[in-house]
């Protein structure tokens, strides 16, 4: 049952078109945001926003690579255009990999940075100027609980995590007086493509459905978060409720990790 708390919202979700993105396109598009998924495959975009204005919904996909200033740019022109200015931007674009620390690679490391931060950097200074303008935004980032605590075979990834943490607190002091709060959400253990891809996913170097189980086990819930977890995280923090809260990081792990 929909309240309608983003009803004439505009809502980017990059990365937006698989996983935890599109997790969260479907709530706020519920919620009666018009969503903008915008993801590297942008045929993959635009099938979920076909697919959720066949229910009804306000939905729009574009190419976007977040990595690339011209490329968000071009995405920012076709919303800005077409629809109007982003008023709820949710960077969840994100990569993993695992490595041995002394494997990890110059290549390794760059694209990790690239992806998971730089790419929330350069989103996020497309937008925000908008925002500030109209003394009104939120923005969400999204971390993990990796981004809290080091885990093993991962530090590259982790180093991006706790830098999206990091960046999420000091924007926030900047953006507050513009009546812009800038917050995070940490997931747990989500099964994704991240996760389930046959040539990269994480499951490739962890035994498999071995590994899955083994962090599974240690959710005290008793269950692995889904997609539409983060989507309802998400919109806690975009709307209204959330009016008075800034900088904060918010694990949704089933209590896997509670600081």
């Amino acid at each position: 049952m929909s309240n309608g708390q983003l009803v004439g919202k505009v809502a980017l979700i990059t990365g937006g078109a698989s996983g935890i993105g599109a997790g969260v396109a479907q709530v706020f598009a519920r919620e009666g945001a018009h969503v903008v998924i915008g993801d590297l495959d942008g045929a993959a975009a635009q099938r979920l926003a076909g697919q959720l204005r066949d229910e009804g919904f306000l939905a729009t996909g574009v190419a976007l690579d977040v990595t690339s200033r011209d490329s968000i740019n071009e995405a920012a022109e076709v919303i800005e255009r077409g629809i109007g200015s982003v008023d709820i931007l949710v960077n969840n674009a994100g990569i993993s990999t695992v490595r041995d620390f002394l494997d990890i690679s110059d290549h390794d490391w760059q694209t990790m940075m690239d992806v998971n931060l730089k790419g929330v950097v350069i989103t996020t200074q497309r937008f925000l100027p908008d925002m500030i303008a109209k003394k009104s935004g939120r923005i969400i980032n999204i971390s993990s609980m990796a981004g809290k605590q080091g885990l093993p075979r991962l530090a590259h990834y982790c180093a991006t995590k706790f830098g999206v943490v990091g960046l999420t607190q000091s924007l926030a002091f900047e953006m507050a007086p513009h009546n812009v709060t800038v917050n995070a959400v940490c997931p747990g253990v989500v099964r994704t493509p991240l996760w389930d891809d046959d040539t990269k996913g994480i499951l490739n170097d962890l035994d498999g459905e071995n590994g899955w189980q083994s962090f599974v086990s240690g959710i005290p819930l008793g269950r692995p978060q889904s997609p539409k977890d983060m989507g309802l995280a998400c919109l806690f923090f975009a709307s209204d409720s959330a009016s008075n809260i800034t900088g904060e990081s918010m694990n949704v792990s089933g209590g896997q990790q509670v600081h």
